[in-house]
């Protein structure tokens, strides 16, 4: 590949009968022909970073027995993910209220092949540095939501289903007047046109992100748990 550079030459001259001062620009040009070899010394310096990270990358952390696949309306890796998620943010945690995972399948940059899972793995499902937060809402997003849904063809759902248009909620009652989304912060912010978060109450920070909630439910799960069940209907 040839690289130009362009080597600007000033000169000055200086008017006799004037203070005024002329510069001249004059460029010329030099072509460099990509026979330069790599630095040795440099790539000493880089080779055992890049090792050590390639190193980890390669960590084994579980196996999946199968071949999940995002789809709408639904996919078996779709519902591992929020299922995933779900349990970790809430495996500790008394629910008084409504409390459902979303999340957006263009968010899931790969999928799990039958075999086992490495590291890499978890960071081509998940490269963004997204960060878990729970997002409070009031009732009347619901219907927000279901539009939304309906019109993207399906999303990622954990403890709730969207049955023939119309959202269901797991813990919801008569009395219910707000529910919890747990979700990214790239989608509570408006990401992917969710602009129902714009109605939020309330948000609270996990200080986690997604991906390692993820990489923790691979090592918590050991072989991958596969549901395969419809979660959105119209």
């Amino acid at each position: 590949m040839i690289k130009t550079f362009i080597v600007i030459c000033i000169g000055a001259g200086l008017l006799a009968c004037s203070s005024v001062t002329e510069v001249f620009l004059k460029p010329s040009i030099l072509k460099l022909d990509g026979t330069y070899s790599s630095n040795a010394s440099i790539d000493s310096i880089v080779k055992p970073y890049k090792d050590s990270l390639a190193k980890e990358m390669n960590v084994v952390i579980g196996t999946s027995p199968i071949n999940f696949i995002t789809a709408r309306p639904k996919g078996t890796m779709n519902n591992w993910f929020a299922d995933a998620i779900f349990v970790n943010q809430t495996y500790n945690v008394r629910l008084t209220d409504p409390v459902m995972c979303l999340f957006n399948i263009g968010g899931i940059r790969s999928s799990f092949n039958k075999g086992s899972i490495t590291v890499g793995d978890l960071f081509k499902v998940m490269p963004f540095d997204n960060e878990l937060v729970w997002v409070k809402l009031p009732i009347s997003a619901i219907k927000s939501i279901e539009t939304y849904l309906i019109k993207s063809g399906g999303e990622p759902l954990a403890n709730a289903n969207l049955v023939q248009g119309k959202l269901q909620l797991n813990g919801f009652n008569s009395q219910t007047k707000f529910f919890w989304v747990i979700t990214s912060d790239y989608l509570m912010n408006g990401g992917d046109k969710m602009d129902f978060f714009q109605q939020k109450i309330e948000v609270n920070f996990t200080n986690k992100l997604l991906r390692t909630a993820l990489l923790e439910e691979v090592k918590r799960q050991g072989l991958l748990v596969v549901d395969s069940t419809t979660r959105v209907t119209f």
